[in-house]
């Protein structure tokens, strides 16, 4: 028996895409005349479109018609990189902050750009770190979290993944460890390799590093350099508390070490406890981007750096890239003027709010650490469990998760899972979280 003619169309536009004959960004025919090319109805057609936007090959939007994704596939990424989807696999393993208006609020935002004033200027090459009048918006931004500094010393940057490396190269003196928790953002562990740095491991508790243990790696020596995530860290979701703050603090001055604060994803907490920043702004860099709170293809960080620091980070910038994409400058700090950036901070918390309980309620049972606002959530397994063989079992299913051994900094790393929960709708995480709970409680021992 003949294949149903829609199962046809779909598989062979499906081919299609896959196969690059009908590249991103193609506007495919109406409903009416893809019905009409095929001698079917147009219902027929518009299922087709809705199983192809289902597998993430397509999208649709009112008005403007139906358009093939713009999605890599697995081969396409660094086999290291966290973000490993491809176009069949719910990504639990990186955070795309997931929101049906994004597209709307870049169209809108370029208008705004078309209609300014001297538009020829985007085109410009612009100096390190930004012209001043945005490097002025973005220190009236910080100002809203608690972070008072001359202008000269905010930095913009292509996002905080740069802004890190930037610090590193320009502060940390030669020969010097980097001091860093034993489960940590893979970002810097990637600084490091690159760079043949050491770093030093300070165990972690549930509710922050041991920071009696850091004081005694300071005592030792040849510890430069303190990176630190106290407004949200990221796997395990901690926020540390004043007193704790004050003493990271304490000890990095008495052994003289640079603090790098990375906030990337301090705006979940909704916490006013003072920055580090704040508390010694002698002594730290403060790291922070829009890619968790507006979109992580927006490439744009900023760094707020102590004035002694200045002319070393502007050094360090102009040899790492020399001068920043303007556009995305120009439309960042629109969205951080006009109030954008805010709304969607807020938004973010809230929706983080919802899909952290979802998680909670799916994985009830099972040994999870996170902030109740947090876009992720740190599973350890049962002792009986490897990682490994977990992970495998959940890509085998389409599912992509990271292992524990991509956060770790010490020798052996524990049999645990970092999900992330912020890329997938809401139906599709829940169904995606419900297959974790499935592989973990039914894999043979």
């Amino acid at each position: 028996m003949a294949p149903p003619v829609y199962s046809t169309l779909v598989e062979r536009l499906a081919n299609d895409i896959r196969h690059g004959h009908l590249p991103p960004g193609t506007l495919l025919p109406t409903h009416r005349q893809l019905a009409e090319q095929h001698g079917i109805a147009v219902a027929t057609a518009s299922r087709a479109y809705k199983a192809l936007q289902d597998m993430g090959l397509v999208i649709g939007e009112t008005g403007r018609g139906t358009y093939v994704r713009d999605r890599l596939l697995q081969r396409d990424w660094d086999p290291q990189d966290e973000a490993r989807h491809n176009r069949h696999t719910a990504d639990l393993s990186f955070n795309h902050p997931h929101d049906d208006e994004q597209a709307a609020l870049l169209r809108d935002g370029l208008r705004q750009l078309a209609a300014g004033g001297d538009l020829a200027a985007l085109l410009h090459q612009q100096p390190p770190g930004g012209r001043p009048h945005e490097r002025d918006i973005v220190r009236q931004f910080l100002v809203t979290r608690g972070i008072a500094a001359h202008r000269d010393q905010v930095f913009i940057v292509n996002g905080a993944q740069q802004g890190l490396d930037i610090a590193v190269r320009a502060l940390l003196p030669s020969g010097m460890h980097i001091a860093v928790d034993a489960l940590t953002y893979p970002g810097i562990k990637m600084i490091a390799d690159a760079q043949r740095l050491p770093l030093a491991s300070v165990p972690c508790s549930n509710d922050g590093p041991d920071l009696a243990a850091l004081g005694q790696l300071c005592r030792q020596g040849r510890i430069g350099l303190i990176y630190a995530m106290p407004g949200m860290h990221n796997p395990l979701g901690w926020v540390l508390n004043l007193a704790q703050r004050e003493q990271l603090v304490a000890i990095a001055r008495r052994h003289d070490c640079v603090l790098i604060e990375d906030a990337s994803y301090a705006f979940l907490a909704g916490d006013n406890t003072p920055v580090l920043a704040t508390l010694a702004p002698e002594r730290t860099v403060y790291v922070s981007s829009l890619s968790k709170s507006v979109a992580s293809g927006l490439r744009f960080g900023f760094m707020v750096v102590p004035a002694a620091c200045s002319k070393s980070i502007k050094q360090q910038l102009r040899a790492n890239t020399w001068s920043l994409p303007s556009l995305t400058t120009a439309l960042a700090c629109l969205w951080l003027q006009d109030g954008t950036v805010a709304h969607l901070e807020q938004k973010r918390r809230e929706d983080a709010r919802l899909r952290q309980a979802m998680a909670r309620d799916i994985l009830h049972g099972l040994d999870c650490q996170s902030h109740p606002n947090a876009l992720f959530l740190w599973l350890r397994l049962p002792a009986e469990l490897r990682m490994d063989r977990i992970a495998t079992e959940l890509a085998l299913r389409n599912i992509a998760v990271s292992k524990a051994d991509a956060y770790a900094t010490t020798r052996h790393a524990p049999h645990a899972l970092r999900l992330g929960l912020s890329s997938l709708p809401h139906a599709a995480l829940a169904d995606a979280l419900r297959e974790v709970r499935e592989v973990i409680d039914t894999y043979p021992i």
